[in-house]
């Protein structure tokens, strides 16, 4: 009874992508995967991590430590990472079998749809051809906009990276040579944002447009999670557009051109919501700019899509319970209705989770990397780490230049941050739940003194 319940539809994630991990480390430090001198089994995990994980952390350069196969197999984790491993082994099982349990369908259908009743193998199967179709659409646009810079496979590797929001590169200085390519960079923030969305919201807008294509007379009407996340994530793009604009281009009047500071300033913002592509020079930011983007990387993308961080709607819900509780409100409302105390109780358990992880990360790393010097020698030691916590945990990939220069235990440390930021506390928590005992009773209430 205990081993079924610890193989639960909710701890089979966890399971998967660790078996996934593993399998990839094995291949990466298998001698046909990289040239020249071996690489360590520590630097094959960290990079079989990162691409199943999709943040894009590296520790050696991808383009040119590891051979054509070493790539094929990294851009094979990215995309069984990206599309979420239990969404695969879910379809092959509904096509071999032609039904699926009820108990799985629902772990699924909480995952990707936040609703437990829909059609599962049609879903899936949307999955797949909306990936396939966008993923060889972005490399067609990559190859036509990258001026021979891009081979077919180089450039299938980028929009593959791009939209599981992986942020690997086979470039040494990642996609920095392109900043002032317009329209290279809108095609990479395309694949970004459509990977961020969520499989949900793709399809929700799929059946929208052909609703208006093919001029039926029923409305078809968008869901509240649909507009939530579409409104916030354009709010967010916006706000770090503008902001990492003025912060490090306005009053340090860099020598760039104009059109291209704003290309650049747009860009960093797409990407730092948990795609790890940059064609800025991280470690040439200003500080205020590095702060911003620490915040945009803990938010992320949205619910059941490739992007990490606590997800939009989570930010969402919890700017509403701020607004609402200083108001004085005792229902906390997005848009027109309220959010029902259940959803609220998950919101702050993950953000209070998240936090602590990052802040327990940041002080181990503080021990490991450079604990034994000064404030006054690890001048912006402190910063890097945050970041570097941030982007692991937020699986961004972008970093500030700590990542090559990690200790033993700093590695291990982002590693399990990967994974734990990949998969969310809460599913974790959830985990745990379902081979834990259920209190049922409760204990009488006191009303304690804060503030």
């Amino acid at each position: 009874m205990k081993i079924k319940k610890f193989f639960s539809p909710l701890s089979l994630p966890i399971l998967l992508f660790a078996v996934t991990i593993c399998i990839g480390t094995i291949l990466l430090h298998s001698h046909f995967s990289y040239y020249g001198k071996n690489i360590s089994w520590l630097d094959s995990l960290f990079t079989a991590t990162s691409a199943t994980c999709v943040t894009g952390l590296t520790v050696v350069d991808t383009g040119t430590v590891f051979t054509r196969t070493g790539q094929i197999i990294i851009v094979s984790l990215i995309q069984l990472g990206g599309l979420g491993i239990m969404t695969f082994t879910s379809l092959a099982f509904y096509l071999w079998r032609k039904r699926i349990f009820l108990t799985d369908k629902i772990a699924v259908g909480e995952s990707l749809l936040n609703n437990a009743s829909f059609h599962l193998g049609g879903f899936l199967k949307k999955i797949i051809i909306f990936t396939f179709f966008i993923e060889a659409a972005g490399t067609f646009f990559i190859v036509i906009f990258g001026h021979n810079r891009f081979s077919l496979f180089s450039a299938a590797f980028h929009s593959i990276s791009a939209f599981c929001n992986a942020g690997f590169s086979l470039n040494s200085d990642n996609l920095v040579h392109f900043k002032g390519n317009w329209g290279l960079n809108i095609t990479i923030m395309g694949l970004i944002i459509l990977g961020g969305l969520g499989f949900s919201v793709l399809e929700e807008g799929h059946s929208y447009l052909l609703t208006k294509i093919r001029h039926k007379k029923e409305e078809y009407k968008l869901s509240r999670h649909f507009g939530i996340v579409i409104k916030t994530t354009l709010f967010l793009i916006l706000a770090g557009w503008i902001f990492i604009y003025f912060a490090d281009y306005v009053n340090l009047q860099k020598s760039f051109p104009e059109n291209e500071d704003m290309l650049a300033s747009l860009f960093q913002s797409v990407t730092c919501r948990t795609a790890g592509f940059n064609t800025l020079y991280i470690p040439s930011m200003t500080n205020t700019s590095l702060l911003f983007m620490i915040l945009l990387m803990f938010i992320g993308g949205a619910p059941g899509s490739c992007a990490g961080g606590i997800k939009v709607t989570t930010f969402r819900v919890l700017q509403s319970f701020i607004i609402d509780t200083i108001r004085g409100r005792d229902q906390v409302c997005v848009g027109r209705y309220a959010v029902d105390r259940d959803t609220v109780n998950k919101a702050l358990t993950l953000l209070f989770f998240s936090v602590a992880i990052i802040l327990i990360s940041v002080l181990l790393m503080s021990f490991t990397e450079g604990g034994d010097l000064s404030h006054l020698k690890a001048n912006g030691n402190f910063l890097e780490v945050l970041f570097e916590t941030v982007s692991a945990y937020g699986t961004v990939g972008l970093s500030t230049g700590l990542t090559s220069g990690l200790t033993y235990v700093g590695k291990i440390i982002i590693v399990a941050l990967m994974f734990i930021g990949r998969l969310g506390p809460l599913v974790l928590l959830s985990a745990l739940q379902s081979i834990q005992t259920k209190i049922l009773y409760l204990k009488p209430e006191q009303s304690i003194s804060i503030g």
